[in-house]
């Protein structure tokens, strides 16, 4: 029971590293995640406001990772254009759109009021 719970974290973290190093959009995504946190502890925002950054940075890796999923078994099934194929992909890679915008208007919402009053204090 635990040998199998072990090796499926050990599966998870294997599909972390392939989608690590195999795609550059999840790798700007992990970036900009890093900058959220950073930004996070430098203006010191709430726990509230730390909840919706952290399900801002969740909803965005999990749409990336099931894009990523979704593009390669889609990849799998048909290696020749198919323009339903097609159609699977952007629909996934438009969710991750989604997803991303709604994570950037929540840190716009967040965090330039208080980058704002920085520069206000600063002056």
């Amino acid at each position: 029971m635990i040998k199998k719970l072990i090796r499926s974290f050990g599966y998870a973290f294997k599909g972390l590293a392939y989608a690590t190093k195999s795609q550059l959009n999840f790798r700007i995504h992990l970036f900009a995640s890093v900058i959220a946190i950073t930004l996070g502890f430098v203006l010191n925002i709430s726990t509230t406001e730390w909840l919706w950054i952290a399900l801002s940075i969740a909803i965005v890796l999990l749409t990336e990772l099931t894009n990523t999923g979704i593009e390669t078994l889609t990849d799998l099934v048909s290696p020749d254009y198919n323009e339903k194929a097609g159609y699977v992909k952007d629909i996934c890679a438009g969710a991750v759109v989604v997803a991303a915008c709604f994570a950037l208007i929540t840190g716009i919402i967040i965090f330039l009021p208080k980058i704002i009053l920085v520069f206000h204090h600063a002056a």
